[in-house]
């Protein structure tokens, strides 16, 4: 009886254990995983903990010959809207990934993956999918600490959901498969874009964190062949750090290597899928951007290959065309 006994407790030791991993699993810096769009198991942890790289929430900012911090050739993310235009240092974002803003009354995120070179902007409010739904609240987003594709996670303060940057969409929660609305953005240096925007403002340098904006956490790693994390999905054929823009729309997607772009004309006159588009790449200040027909601002992101390869594995590249026998 008492063997059985044993037996018993040992066996209900082991279903509580088991219980607890699964438990466990689904759980990582405090958020539930439990129902993730993808493999929780993808999901890594980033090093730093929940907020362990802290949101800038109460951004301040410098009009554009107060910058004195600034250098010509500084890396920004440049966003013109409702009449404002505002530069976002990448020497703070390397430090803080996101500044929950305003332009005017709208509410926008500004986001920034230094692992895969992503900078991409956001409303701040969801519109719920079906009939007669209202926008949400502002959200406030927030640094999980956690890793899907070596692309950052953010989760929202008031539901806990957490968000792929480059997919642009909930993997678990509340707003679980909801997408942001993603707003256009310009990658490019200081100096073109205080020339082109001289009544810009600045996110100032004076964050109220103790943080060098004088240095580089990622220090050689845009220059290096290696990930620091694991990503699906490796394509061959550029470096993966080579710079890319890349557009989805109605379902297509395509990138555009800098590299390619470099050895065309530009602006260049492109499709995708059945509609035209035009892509603007200025090689002196690293930057591309892409309009449609009627000049309107596209949304697409600027990024790392290797980034927009795991995220999109099918996806079209715009390679330089071959010489005709004219051009022989």
């Amino acid at each position: 009886m008492k063997s059985m006994q044993r037996l018993r407790l040992r066996i209900l030791s082991a279903l509580a254990l088991m219980l607890c991993a699964q438990v466990f699993a689904q759980q990582l810096n405090g958020f539930n995983l439990q129902g993730a769009l993808v493999p929780a198991d993808d999901i890594l942890r980033g090093g730093p903990p929940r907020d362990g790289i802290p949101s800038i929430d109460a951004p301040r900012f410098v009009q554009a010959h107060k910058a004195t911090t600034l250098r010509d050739a500084d890396r920004v993310m440049g966003l013109s809207r409702n009449g404002i235009s505002k530069a976002y240092p990448i020497r703070i974002l390397n430090w803080h990934e996101i500044v929950n803003d305003h332009f005017g009354d709208e509410p926008v995120a500004i986001t920034f993956c230094p692992l895969c070179g992503s900078g991409m902007v956001f409303l701040r409010e969801v519109t719920p999918e079906g009939t007669g739904q209202v926008k949400s609240q502002p959200l406030s987003f927030g640094v999980s600490g956690l890793l899907y594709n070596s692309d950052v996670l953010l989760y929202d303060r008031e539901t806990e959901s957490l968000w792929s940057q480059i997919q642009a969409r909930a993997l678990t929660g509340h707003y679980r498969g909801q997408l942001l609305t993603q707003i256009a953005v310009e990658h490019t240096s200081w100096l073109d874009w205080r020339q082109r925007h001289p009544d810009t403002q600045v996110l100032s340098f004076e964050t109220g964190f103790g943080r060098d904006y004088d240095s580089n956490p990622y220090g050689g790693y845009e220059d290096s062949a290696a990930t620091y994390f694991p990503v699906k999905f490796r394509a061959l054929g550029y470096h993966p750090k080579e710079r890319v823009i890349g557009l989805e729309l109605n379902g297509e997607t395509k990138a555009w290597p800098f590299v390619e772009l470099g050895k065309v004309e530009s602006p260049l006159q492109d499709r995708l899928g059945d509609m035209p588009i035009v892509v603007h790449f200025d090689p002196e200040h690293g930057s591309a951007s892409i309009r449609d027909n009627n000049g309107n601002l596209l949304p697409p992101v600027t990024l790392y290959w290797f980034a927009w390869a795991a995220f999109h594995p099918d996806t079209e590249v715009f390679r330089q065309p071959p010489p005709t026998a004219d051009s022989r």
